[in-house]
C-alpha cells in the first residue's frame, strides 16, 4: 500500500464559521477523519504545516511546502497539499519551480466549502486526489479539483463559489476522475526522474493591468521597487506609444536599468503575440522585454520570482523564461 503525506496549510477547507466570517481552524487530523475510507486505499499521514487562509499565503509559504516535501520526499509516494483556492493557482506555479522533475505526483486540493459544512465538495475532492496520486505514472505537480487533474503551471481560479472553480488555461485537462474511473488525457514519461529542489525566490514582481487613460510614469514608481514587471496589455499584447501617454520612454528607462519587461494579455485564453501589431512590435525589438505567449500570468509571475533568485541578467532570464517547465510554455521557435 503507497504511503501519502498530507501537508495541512488552511483555506476553505479547513475553515469554520466565526462571528468575523470563516477562519481556518480545522487540523489535519481533522481532516482526514472526515474521510475514513481514504485508509482503505493507502497508508495516509497527516502534517500541518501552517493554517492561514490562502489570501495570506506568501512567496515564503511556498519555500517552506517545498521544504517539507524536499524532507520526506524518500519516505512517501505521493505528496497532497490541502490548500485555499484563491492563491492555490499561484502555489501550484511554485511547486512547479521549486520542485522540478518530480517522479512523485505533488497534488494541490481544497475545497469552496469548508470540509465541517453539512454540504462540501471538500469530501470529494480529497479522494479525487488521492486516488490520481494512486494512478502509475502520475509525477509532478497538479491541482485537482471538482473531477479534474489540471497541471499545476496551467490551473486558474474562474469562478468565485462555484464548485468547478478551476480550469486548464491553454493546455488540455491531464485527467478526468469520476470515482474509481480515471481518464488521463496528457500521459507523463515513464522512466524515474532525479528531482531538483530550490529554496530561493526574489518576489519582487509587479503585475500591471492596463487600461485606457493610464499614465506611464506609473512604470517609474515600479521600477524603484520592483525588479521585473508583467504588464498585462490588451488582445495579443501592445504597449501604447501615442501622444503624451507613451509608455516607450519608461521601456528605454527600465530597460537602461535593467528591469525585466514582460507583455501578457488580459485575454484568459489563447495568449499573446505581440509582435503582430506595430504597438507590440516596437516593444518587443526595441527593448528589453519578453512575453508570456500561452503562459497563465500566475505562472509568469513566479517563473520570473524563481528565475530573478538566481540571475537577473536579461539574456539569462530570457533564456530560462522561455525553457518549458513542467508545460508551462509551448515551445518557442
Amino acid at each position: 500500500m503507497k504511503k501519502i503525506l498530507l501537508l495541512a496549510t488552511g483555506g476553505t477547507i479547513a475553515s469554520i464559521q466565526t462571528e468575523q466570517g470563516l477562519v481556518p481552524s480545522t487540523t489535519a487530523k481533522e481532516i482526514l477523519s472526515y474521510i475514513p475510507e481514504a485508509r482503505e486505499i493507502c497508508d495516509l499521514h497527516v502534517q500541518q504545516i501552517f493554517n492561514v487562509d490562502s489570501t495570506n499565503i506568501q512567496p515564503e509559504h511556498w519555500t517552506a511546502i517545498a521544504h517539507e516535501i524536499q524532507k520526506a520526499y524518500t519516505k512517501f509516494d505521493a505528496f497532497l497539499v490541502t490548500h485555499g483556492t484563491d492563491t492555490m493557482a499561484y502555489t501550484a506555479s511554485a511547486l512547479s519551480y521549486l520542485i522540478q522533475n518530480s517522479s512523485k505526483p505533488i497534488i494541490l486540493t481544497g475545497a469552496q466549502r469548508p470540509i465541517s459544512a453539512p454540504i462540501t465538495d471538500a469530501t470529494k475532492n480529497l479522494m479525487d486526489s488521492l486516488r490520481f496520486a494512486l494512478k502509475p505514472n502520475v509525477k509532478g505537480v497538479y491541482v485537482v479539483f471538482d473531477g479534474k487533474a489540471i497541471v499545476g503551471t496551467r490551473a486558474r481560479k474562474i469562478r468565485s463559489k462555484s464548485y468547478n472553480a478551476f480550469d486548464s488555461i491553454n493546455y488540455p485537462i491531464a485527467a478526468f476522475i469520476d470515482e474509481k474511473r480515471i481518464v488521463q488525457y496528457v500521459e507523463t514519461e515513464k522512466e524515474t526522474c532525479t528531482p531538483t529542489f530550490y529554496n530561493h525566490l526574489n518576489p519582487k514582481v509587479f503585475v500591471l493591468k492596463l487600461i485606457p487613460g493610464m499614465e506611464p510614469a506609473i512604470l517609474q514608481y515600479i521600477s524603484e521597487h520592483y525588479d521585473a514587471i508583467i504588464i498585462e496589455s490588451y488582445g495579443v499584447g501592445g504597449i501604447p506609444f501615442h501622444d503624451n501617454r507613451n509608455f516607450f520612454q519608461e521601456l528605454e528607462a527600465m530597460t537602461k536599468k535593467g528591469k525585466i519587461i514582460v507583455i501578457a494579455t488580459q485575454v484568459m485564453l489563447e495568449g499573446s503575440d505581440a509582435e503582430v501589431y506595430e504597438v507590440g512590435f516596437k516593444a518587443i525589438n526595441q527593448y528589453n522585454v519578453l512575453q508570456a505567449y500561452d503562459m497563465t500570468v500566475e505562472s509568469a509571475s513566479v517563473k520570473l520570482m524563481w528565475i530573478l533568485g538566481k540571475t537577473n541578467d536579461f539574456e539569462s532570464v530570457k533564456q530560462a523564461f522561455y525553457t518549458k517547465i513542467n508545460h508551462d510554455i509551448l515551445n518557442i521557435e
